[in-house]
Formats: C-alpha cells, sequence, structure tokens
C-alpha cells in the first residue's frame, strides 16, 4: 500500500470512445477531490491502445468533459498507446525475475483445452503446459508472454471502500502480459502506467474491482508499492438497472446542453455514491473539504434528474451575475446559438436579481429574463396577444401618458399604477396581464414593477405605445 506519508496522486484513465460518460465524469470528479483536498496530484491518461476507436475527435471529447466539468488536471495527459516500449520493458523484467513465461500455445491449443475441461466438467481455466518448460527446451515460434501467478493460496485486496476482497488463486489464470505481436495487454499497461506516474490511490469504478487481483500480482512481482485501492459502485438509472441511453443523458456533455451550470454537475456527481452526514448542497470548497473514500457507499447510486434540478437551482440563485452571464455565454456558444451583445449582456445582469431565484437551468433562465433581451417591437405570443384587446390597449394607451414624469422608482410605479386601476373601478391584477403582453410579449413573467425597474423608462413607455397602437 502507498505510504500515508507520501504525496496523494490520483488519476483519471478514460478510454476515448467519443463521449465522456457520466460514470466516468464522476470518477474523475472524486479523484479531483480526492487529491486537490490533500495538496496532492490529479493525473489525466488517455487509455488509448485500441488504435480503430482512438481518435483525435474522440480524445477532444474527455478533454472537453474534463474542461466544462472545470476538472483541472496536473501537467500534460499521458498517452497510454506512446508508453508501450516501457510496458514492453518491465514485462521482460518479469520474465527475468521468474514472474512471466512464453506460452506458445496456439488458440486453437486453448480451445481445445477449454472444451475437453466442459466435457470433463472441469474448470475451464486454461493452464499453460509452457509454464515450467526449460528454456532450453522452447521453440523459436511465435509466442505471448504470461504472467506466472501464484496457484495456491489466495490474492487480498484491502479496499478503502469495499473492505477485504479475497481471491483464490486457483481461479485466477496466468493472464497474457504481451501478446504475440509484442503489444503490451491493458492489464500490464495500467499498472506500468500507475507505477510510474508515482498513483498513490487507484479510485475507479467497481468494475474494476477483480481486475485488482490479477493488477496487485503484477506489483507483487515487481515489488512496487501498491496504490490505496478503492472501487466505486457504478451509476444506475432510477429504475434500479445499469445506466443506459434508455435512462436519457449519458454523456456529460448532453447535461452542458441541456443548460446545467457545472458547479451544479459537481455537486450533484459528487452525492452520487458519496456523503457527508445529511448535506446535499454544497459549494466546491466545502466538498474539498469534506470529501474522504470512507463517505463512499457499497451500493450503486441512482440518477434523479429532477434532484439534478433542484441542485442547480441552488446553484444558480448563489452565483455572481457575472459569473451566470459568462456561463450562459458558454452554453449559447456550446449549443450554437447566438451570442449576446453587449447591451444584452448588461440588461441581463440588471435584471438577474429577479431571474435566478426561481430558474432551474440556463435555458429556464434565458426564458424568464426575455423581456430583458428582446428589442422592440416585440411579438407577443398567443396567450399574451389575446390580453391585447381593443380595451386594453386603450388603458396602455393611457398608462404611456401617466407614466411619463412619474419618478421611476417600485413605491412610485406600485402607486401610479394601483391608483390607475383604481380609477377604473378593478384591481391592478387586471392591469397585469396586459403590462406583461407589453413588456415581455407574454403571459408569464418576472414582476411587472421588476421588468420595468430593469428595462428603464424609456423602453417601457416605447414598448407600451408599442402595444396600444398594434393592430388586433
Amino acid at each position: 500500500m502507498a505510504d500515508s506519508s507520501t504525496p496523494v496522486v490520483t488519476r483519471i484513465a478514460p478510454s476515448p470512445t467519443g463521449t465522456m460518460h457520466i460514470g466516468t465524469a464522476r470518477t474523475a470528479l472524486f479523484n479531483w477531490l480526492y487529491a486537490r483536498g490533500r495538496g496532492g496530484k490529479f493525473l489525466l491518461r488517455i487509455e488509448d491502445t485500441d488504435r480503430a476507436r482512438s481518435t483525435p475527435e474522440a480524445t477532444q471529447a474527455i478533454l472537453d468533459g474534463m474542461g466544462w466539468l472545470g476538472l483541472d488536471w496536473d501537467g500534460e495527459a499521458v498517452s497510454q498507446f506512446e508508453q508501450a516500449p516501457r510496458h514492453a520493458e518491465v514485462a521482460h523484467e518479469m520474465r527475468a525475475r521468474g514472474h512471466a513465461y512464453r506460452c506458445y500455445s496456439t488458440q486453437e491449443e486453448i480451445e481445445a483445452f477449454r472444451e475437453a475441461a466442459r466435457a470433463e466438467g472441469r474448470s475451464t481455466l486454461f493452464l499453460s503446459p509452457w509454464r515450467d518448460v526449460a528454456e532450453a527446451d522452447q521453440p523459436d515460434a511465435p509466442h505471448v508472454l504470461r504472467l506466472k501467478a501464484p496457484r495456491e493460496g489466495t490474492t487480498v485486496i484491502e479496499d478503502a471502500v469495499q473492505g477485504t476482497v479475497t481471491f483464490r488463486n486457483d481461479q485466477l489464470d496466468d493472464m497474457v502480459l504481451l501478446r504475440s505481436d509484442g503489444t503490451p495487454t491493458y492489464m500490464l499497461a495500467v499498472v506500468v502506467d500507475d507505477h510510474d506516474m508515482g498513483v498513490t490511490h487507484a479510485i475507479r469504478g467497481d468494475d474494476h474491482l477483480n481486475n485488482a487481483a490479477r493488477q496487485a500480482q503484477i506489483y507483487r512481482a515487481m515489488d512496487w508499492a501498491e496504490p490505496v485501492w478503492a472501487h466505486i459502485p457504478l451509476i444506475h438509472g432510477p429504475d434500479g438497472k445499469k445506466l443506459s441511453k434508455r435512462h436519457g443523458a449519458t454523456g456529460v456533455m448532453e447535461y452542458a446542453e441541456l443548460g446545467i451550470p457545472a458547479a451544479a454537475m459537481r455537486n450533484y456527481l459528487a452525492r452520487l455514491g458519496w456523503s457527508h452526514g445529511d448535506d446535499e448542497l454544497f459549494t466546491d470548497e466545502q466538498a474539498r473539504e469534506w470529501f474522504e473514500l470512507g463517505g463512499i457507499g457499497r451500493s450503486p447510486a441512482r440518477l434523479d434528474l429532477k434532484k439534478l434540478e433542484s441542485v442547480a437551482g441552488w446553484h444558480i440563485a448563489r452565483m455572481e451575475d457575472a459569473e451566470l452571464v459568462a456561463e450562459i455565454g458558454r452554453y449559447l456558444a456550446l449549443t450554437g446559438q447566438p451570442a449576446l451583445s453587449q447591451v444584452q449582456k448588461d440588461m441581463l445582469t440588471a435584471a438577474m436579481y429577479c431571474l435566478k431565484d426561481r430558474a432551474k437551468s440556463l435555458p429556464d433562465l434565458l426564458d424568464k429574463g426575455t423581456f430583458a433581451l428582446a428589442s422592440r417591437p416585440l411579438q407577443p405570443d398567443e396567450k399574451a396577444a389575446a390580453q391585447l384587446d381593443a380595451v386594453s390597449r386603450g388603458i396602455l394607451l393611457e398608462l404611456t401618458a401617466q407614466m411619463q414624469n412619474v419618478s421611476w422608482d417600485r413605491d412610485t410605479l406600485e402607486a401610479t399604477l394601483t391608483q390607475a386601476a383604481e380609477a377604473r373601478g378593478t384591481k391592478f391584477g387586471k392591469l397585469a396581464g396586459p403590462l406583461r403582453a407589453a413588456l415581455a410579449g407574454r403571459s408569464v413573467t418576472p414582476s411587472v414593477f421588476d421588468m420595468m425597474l430593469v428595462i428603464g423608462r424609456e423602453e417601457t413607455l416605447a414598448r407600451l405605445k408599442d402595444a396600444a397602437t398594434r393592430e388586433a
């Protein structure tokens, strides 16, 4: 195990497959929180040994996902493929130490062995006949390099999440380290890379738990210190089944395109499988301070989109106005929408106080802020247009004149509009519909007074006049 006095080094090692899965994002977050909370290093390795799938575009998708989430890593991203000579070097060193051997068995011979084992009711775990053959008796023929794994006893993994996990060695085969063409296998590459990168904590999905037993045997054969193992449960859908496309968005950038702020996504992902008391909503600083491996549960976490919306709303309400406007700019660029002009940015910033408390996403925020972004003449939607009948348009025309010279503050505006309603023998609520239609072109908006204060006297009166003189 890693020495407790050694500085923490964690890593995320995704395979480039075209998108960054939400599970990979959550694993990256856990590694980032653990390292950043301890003044350690967080590294990125791209496991790009599958050359058919490992395109520059697929690698870029990972970098984009990490960038959007705000998970900064130390140093350059490492390519696993480029380390292949080093992986082979370690495999040959293991053979020199007596912990690996050349196996000349063909695929046909291996399959014949397994068929015979099945027919006889024996284990189909392949036992190579070349394990103990002296080098002098070995042919000059194609071969793989296999790990000479212990055949007796057990391999024990002390896992920070799963506890003590024991594997019987007679159920673990002599896995291939180098293929017949000399290329390293994934199992060897992971161990060599983690060792060479100084990884002290292997925090990853529990689908790798079985791999840990085989990888531990490589560490022990090389007399290398093992990392702290921490295998975290996978994310399931709301129905308790393994997360898939049928549950909705599974790629992290899909959530970016839905307009979930990155800070909210970090908060939500942190709570998927990890807890700190009853805390549901927290900042990055709190998460870094609180995150411990002991807080990770052993049961699969369930994706809950309603809870994600709630978390997003909490973060939007607490974000600085300028930060929110910048986040909206990134969202618009990501989704291919026109950028905001400086005037629109200024207007949206001024409106934030009456928008952000109830918004659940960035598109929701933009929708509520339509009045601040629109330009004259407004085109009211169907419901709003229905509010602008002849009587309502007459009232708006009168209001335009009455409001020319009043003080432009909330108390005066409320008093003016209330008096205007009373003069017509009604209540202000009856005027609200036409005013919303005139100021925003829709029937659901922030407060009429907030809209007037945000857009100012000149724009308010101009919009009222537009609506009042508009043809039915």
